[in-house]
């Protein structure tokens, strides 16, 4: 089913559609994709030229252009199917104890949570209104028990999470993760939202333009805009290591400038934490209703640490040290940190939100991002990762748990909360 736009229910009116019990066709999760085999993708093409549903086409191909990382092809299909459509269904559980409604905005799989891996094989229907600036809202939406905000932060994604702030304020269902809570999970807020916390190390993390990047440079020392080398930069509104660098003096800024070409950046201080052995240590949490789950532990030779390029998938012995590492997260790096996260979430003040984060050699607890966006799922290959299923399935239980938990609040209670 295509769910028409209704000309006169523009985003100015700032008032929540009508709920209506729709019946959508439904789209292959991202999470499913995942798990495919590359040579079942032809088949799964012809498939998905086979629905009924132009929109639907569009974002399938959005969805499997982004697992096989075509990414400017993916965001064409995206634009193409938000032209025809705002509201979409995940392939998921046929008899749901839980309807979940996402509310999305346009951009890649860095610019929204990626809630589909979340609820793999769970009983929660997913389905995600996207919220389209200079687009109206369609005349009703799907009925659901729970909301929550899947857009990240980026200067981008301002104004729509504005926009969906506004537009919740009388939502008709309790309402996760606000807007204005995410707004504050930039860098530079983030920085100063958590700088004070006892145990915790987060490097202030300022917006510096090129301007005065580019005097640094030919200054050939710092200027009191910038931290001491060295310092990490990186374009504002990046995610996945774009252009993140580090630069140890000013002749290796000016070559950081000429090859990027954006007009703002962050710039923090660069923090040394590699452990005795000269690995470096990434570990992301998901804080689930202010509890701690484990995601994963990533070990790289390179300070920039992404689970992809670790290595971890070729080394038995990463693997068994994440492996205990996951066994005794509770006990172990979870209660040595307790109360900086608890902090954390007390201050970020969102339902869900992912830390990256590591432990310097002095045993606090260094904060490199904090966000709504962080990738946590239960797709690595079990022949080769058999230890993760477990610690996954606890996570994605908490979610569910937090979801009939919101569901069960009193009505009155979500309104404030949604005000909140």
């Amino acid at each position: 089913m295509q769910v028409p736009r209704q000309k006169e229910h523009r985003l100015t009116d700032l008032a929540p559609p009508a709920l209506s019990e729709m019946e959508l066709h439904p789209v292959i999760a991202m999470a499913a994709l995942e798990r495919m085999p590359r040579a079942e993708i032809p088949g799964l093409i012809a498939q998905m030229l086979a629905s009924p549903s132009d929109a639907n086409i569009f974002m399938s191909l959005f969805h499997l252009f982004t697992i096989i990382d075509s990414n400017d092809f993916a965001l064409e299909m995206l634009d193409k199917a938000l032209a025809t459509n705002a509201v979409y269904r995940i392939a998921g559980a046929p008899n749901p104890t839980i309807r979940l409604l996402a509310l999305m905005g346009p951009g890649d799989t860095t610019d929204n949570t990626p809630l589909d891996y979340l609820i793999e094989n769970a009983d929660i229907r997913l389905d995600l209104l996207y919220i389209v600036p200079g687009q109206p809202l369609p005349d009703c939406i799907p009925e659901h028990d729970v909301a929550i905000i899947a857009l990240g932060e980026s200067g981008k994604n301002k104004p729509v999470l504005e926009t969906m702030g506004k537009l919740i304020e009388h939502w008709p269902r309790p309402v996760l993760n606000q807007p204005d809570r995410i707004l504050s999970c930039s860098r530079d807020s983030v920085s100063r939202l958590l700088m004070t916390i006892p145990g915790l190390l987060i490097p202030a993390t300022q917006r510096i333009t090129r301007q005065t990047l580019e005097h640094a440079a030919k200054l050939g020392q710092p200027v009191s805009e910038l931290p001491a080398y060295p310092i990490t930069i990186r374009p504002i509104d990046t995610q996945g290591g774009r252009g993140l660098s580090k630069v140890e003096n000013a002749d290796e800024l000016g070559a950081y400038l000429e090859a990027e070409g954006e007009h703002e950046f962050f710039v923090s201080s660069f923090i040394d934490y590699r452990s005795t052995d000269g690995l470096f240590r990434k570990i992301r949490i998901a804080l689930i209703d202010g509890h701690p789950y484990v995601s994963h532990l990533a070990i790289s030779g390179h300070w920039i640490v992404h689970y992809k390029s670790a290595g971890m998938n070729e080394s038995s012995s990463k693997r068994a040290e994440e492996a205990d590492f996951m066994r005794d997260f509770d006990r172990s790096f979870a209660a040595r940190h307790r109360e900086a996260l608890r902090a954390i979430a007390e201050r970020v003040a969102l339902d869900y939100v992912v830390i990256d984060c590591a432990e310097t050699a002095n045993g606090k607890l260094l904060i490199f991002e904090v966000d709504n966006r962080g990738w946590v799922h239960a797709t690595d290959p079990v022949d080769i990762f058999p230890y993760k299923q477990k610690y996954m399935s606890k996570a994605f239980a908490a979610f569910r748990a937090m979801l009939l938990k919101t569901m069960s609040a009193p009505h009155n209670l979500n309104i404030e909360r949604n005000k909140s």
